[in-house]
């Protein structure tokens, strides 16, 4: 069976009162699919946390400049969801990332350079308009305007830069590996790459109904360019100001996730096992 039907039929996910309350692209979490939904994410938070990053909560309205910031705008400003106040001027975006926010917390900043490296993770659904025409193949799950996602981040010295970037994309592919999930590691060609970032690394679950690999995380190295749009400095040994480099990788995103643990740890009777990893959130071995 592919995910959508696994999902109907387990009763995880309604697509169809999702649409009713938000139009397509939305879907709502019910019974034990919010369960499994909810044990992802406690799951990721509780790995990272381990791991040393410091968890963050943070607005999901931000402002322009944090999208200028985050190196998300001018380019992709008409890609989100915009809040604007009838009774100001004020204007908000609803955030596409938590990179967005965490990008701009030591924004107009000097940080001790014994402070370095700052690693954050943030939990938040992340709203997208996602314009343009959905593919067959694309139904259900698989791209949708809302979806949750536990992100990484990292303020570096240029010179541990490179240990960050290979720490990130372990602790993503970690997380897949201890989902007991199929995937594999993409190194994006350079015209592949968002324009503010100077290297990015794709881990992809493989969805076995669509025959294909879906990016779950994409690990990202800034160099010094987003720290130099928010002007975020530190004092190097030289006593000298230096701009911070910047890093980040979802840890993980969910959407893709639940079609691929439904699929991939599916049973002959319709049933799903629940990884491992996620039974003590859970209190249950197997979805039926």
């Amino acid at each position: 069976k592919d995910h959508i039907e696994l999902a109907e039929s387990l009763n995880l996910i309604d697509y169809k009162r999702g649409a009713k309350l938000s139009g397509s692209g939305n879907w709502l979490y019910k019974g034990w699919g919010a369960k499994l939904e909810w044990a992802l994410l406690n799951f990721f938070i509780d790995e990272h946390i381990k791991d040393g990053y410091e968890f963050i909560l943070p607005p999901h309205m931000l402002g322009y400049e944090c999208g200028y910031v985050a190196g998300q705008f001018p380019k992709f400003k008409d890609e989100v969801y915009w809040i604007k106040n009838n009774t100001s001027s004020d204007e908000k975006f609803m955030l596409p990332t938590a990179e967005t926010a965490l990008t701009n917390i030591h924004r107009d900043e000097i940080i001790d350079k014994d402070e370095l490296p700052k690693k954050y993770i943030a939990y938040t659904p992340c709203y997208r308009r996602e314009a343009g025409s959905y593919r067959a193949e694309e139904r259900g799950m698989i791209r949708g305007h809302q979806f949750n996602k536990v992100e990484m981040f990292q303020y570096t010295k240029g010179e541990d830069a490179q240990k960050a970037f290979n720490e990130l994309v372990k602790k993503a592919e970690d997380l897949v590996k201890k989902l007991e999930l199929h995937y594999r590691l993409s190194k994006l060609a350079a015209g592949d790459c968002s324009y503010s970032m100077a290297k990015t690394y794709d881990i992809e679950v493989y969805i076995p109904s669509m025959g294909i690999y879906k990016e779950v995380s994409s690990a990202s190295y800034a160099s010094d360019y987003q720290a130099r749009r928010g002007n975020i400095k530190y004092r190097g040994e030289d006593k000298k100001l230096h701009f911070a480099h910047t890093l980040n990788a979802s840890g993980l995103a969910t959407s893709r996730l639940l079609p691929a643990i439904v699929e991939q740890h599916q049973n002959k009777d319709g049933s799903v096992n629940v990884p491992h990893v996620l039974q003590k959130y859970m209190g249950i071995e197997v979805i039926k």
